[in-house]
């Protein structure tokens, strides 16, 4: 698996936006899909977007629409730009890398490995 920093996160009110960063280390991007998920203590751990090694770019559906992925080609770093931030988006956020996960395993949380991730926090 590729090593990732992660970064960002917060504690936000709803409505507000906030950036993770998630820069892979040793690997260019067009090596290597890079994705996000999410996990509360209630739920398991849930896919929140990717951006696959061709560029294509998934999103899961809770998230469509308000979440997005951009680059930052000069630092190999990848973001995800969350908007209208509401209180169910609070949750751990993890970024992982792999070169070797497979589209259909895109989901599939067992395909990455973890680090600690990010808290991000959504409340008035």
């Amino acid at each position: 698996q590729v090593q990732v920093e992660e970064s960002g996160g917060g504690l936000v009110q709803p409505g507000a936006s906030l950036k993770l960063a998630c820069v892979p280390s040793g690997r260019t991007l067009s090596m290597i899909t890079v994705v996000w998920f999410r996990q509360t203590p209630a739920k398991e751990r849930e896919f929140v977007a990717a951006r696959w090694r061709s560029g294509n770019l998934y999103y899961g559906d809770p998230v469509k629409g308000r979440f997005t992925i951009s680059r930052d080609s000069a630092k190999s770093a990848l973001y995800l730009e969350m908007n209208n931030l509401k209180p169910e988006d609070t949750a751990v956020y993890y970024c992982a890398a792999s070169s070797r996960v497979i589209l259909s395993n895109l989901r599939n949380p067992a395909a990455y490995s973890w680090g600690q991730g990010t808290q991000v926090t959504v409340s008035s």
